[in-house]
């Protein structure tokens, strides 16, 4: 079980074991079909976010749809120089799963489809009661309701209006994401202890 920083000479456990994330408009600005590794970027809050998770135990992965190789816009050599200087810049991710169908393939990987974080929990051994899922988009947050995990929206420019509203749990930065789900599965957790001392008595 992951554990946070020590507060007051004591460690104190954190809800979650791991937090799967959308790269483009989440992790790194979003450059459509980017193949140029000089043209990543992180978002505010990224690095610092990732250090702090790394440090507390917890396991980061990287869950990303990338329709360009399928559509023929960039190949699998340079996408994955893409994946390299992101892990350069705020890596290294303990997992990545990428969709590189098109749309119209139908795959059972590509967000909202829940394939990719299926796929990222079993190899990081980690289940979805205890996964946390950060996007920027409602696919994003749809993937993670089908996969069984708690799914935080942090929006951009781009993300629809609907999207915001249909959300559970909204976020301004990635920092605040992680906490926002720390405090959501630690009351869900504590409200379950309650409910078994309840029906124990």
């Amino acid at each position: 079980m992951a554990e946070s920083r020590a507060v007051c000479g004591e460690r104190v456990r954190r809800p979650f074991d791991a937090v799967l994330f959308d790269r483009d408009g989440t992790l790194v600005v979003d450059v459509p079909y980017n193949a140029d590794p000089t043209l990543v970027t992180p978002l505010p809050t990224v690095a610092d976010t990732m250090r702090r998770l790394r440090e507390d135990g917890i396991r980061v992965g990287v869950v990303t749809n990338q329709s360009g190789v399928g559509r023929g816009l960039i190949t699998t050599e340079q996408l994955q120089e893409v994946h390299e200087a992101i892990d350069d810049l705020i890596g290294p991710f303990d997992v990545w799963e990428v969709c590189t169908h098109a749309p119209e393939a139908h795959c059972e990987c590509r967000k909202p489809r829940p394939g990719l974080l299926l796929a990222a929990m079993s190899r990081l051994g980690v289940q979805p009661s205890r996964t946390v899922m950060i996007g920027d988009i409602g696919s994003d947050l749809d993937a993670a309701a089908a996969a069984g995990v708690l799914g935080v929206l942090v929006p951009t420019p781009a993300t629809r209006q609907d999207e915001v509203a249909a959300a559970g749990l909204v976020a301004h930065d990635l920092a605040a994401a992680v906490e926002l789900a720390a405090g959501h599965l630690a009351a869900d957790q504590a409200m379950r202890e309650a409910e078994a001392v309840g029906a124990g008595s």
